[in-house]
């Protein structure tokens, strides 16, 4: 008896242990088990991607379209299906302003713990939207809360697909416009692709930091590129 009360106490340590272990790369920015991640290129250029996750909506889209409009900035937008649906129209407009499309999945759901086909519904759903709107050139991919844990990573690759992620994540760590910045132009480097979430009214602060940081990182030398642009010129 003594000995199975020792065993299962190791088993649930060693249990506990992997699962631990397991949740933690599930969310990492730079490493997965199957294919090519990319938090950042590596390359002595510099060049930054500006990206916004989540959206098209009615509530933003027109504003910070405007902004990138006036800035001449050209950035990549990675969107979701079900907001796709939910807002007709509103990703037509950001196409034709000329910035590049991503697909964000169409549910925005994390991706543990989900089967093959799910997978493939979420990402192949959102891409035929995409390109429904107008989107004729390549859709690169990131997945929601940066999850991913086997499922997911093994289709991207058999797919011949990255998994975008970022190396500025500013909201992770301040909420005030002023910090929003400041923290986006310290931690900004060559072949960065910063991270914002600005498509709702909830993401004010967000919105109004997009402006001085652009006009901050130009000022500091930096070149704005799509993703795709960064990629192709990575070192």
């Amino acid at each position: 008896m003594k000995k199975l009360l020792v065993g299962f106490l190791i088993f649930l340590v060693v249990f506990i242990t992997v699962s631990f272990l397991l949740f933690q790369v599930s969310k990492s920015r730079t490493f997965q088990f199957f294919g090519e991640i990319v938090p950042r290129v590596e390359t002595s250029q510099k060049i930054i991607a500006l990206t916004f996750d989540d959206g098209p909506s009615r509530q933003k889209t027109d504003e910070i379209l405007q902004i990138l409009r006036e800035e001449n900035v050209k950035v990549t937008f990675y969107v979701t299906g079900a907001e796709i649906e939910k807002n007709p129209g509103e990703l037509e407009k950001i196409i034709a302003e000329g910035h590049e499309i991503g697909n964000h999945t169409f549910d925005h759901k994390k991706m543990l713990l989900v089967s093959p086909s799910y997978v493939k519904s979420e990402i192949v759903r959102t891409d035929e939207l995409i390109k429904k709107a107008g989107w004729t050139n390549e859709i690169t991919f990131r997945p929601p809360y940066s999850t991913k844990l086997f499922t997911l990573p093994f289709y991207l690759s058999k797919n011949n697909r990255k998994t975008i992620t970022w190396d500025v994540e500013p909201e992770t760590y301040v909420e005030k416009s002023e910090d929003l910045i400041n923290h986006t132009l310290d931690k900004t480097k060559n072949g960065s692709i910063i991270l914002l979430h600005i498509m709702y009214n909830s993401r004010a602060e967000s919105m109004k930091s997009v402006r001085p940081i652009i006009r901050g990182l130009r000022e500091k030398g930096f070149e704005f590129k799509t993703v795709s642009e960064v990629l192709a010129m990575e070192n």
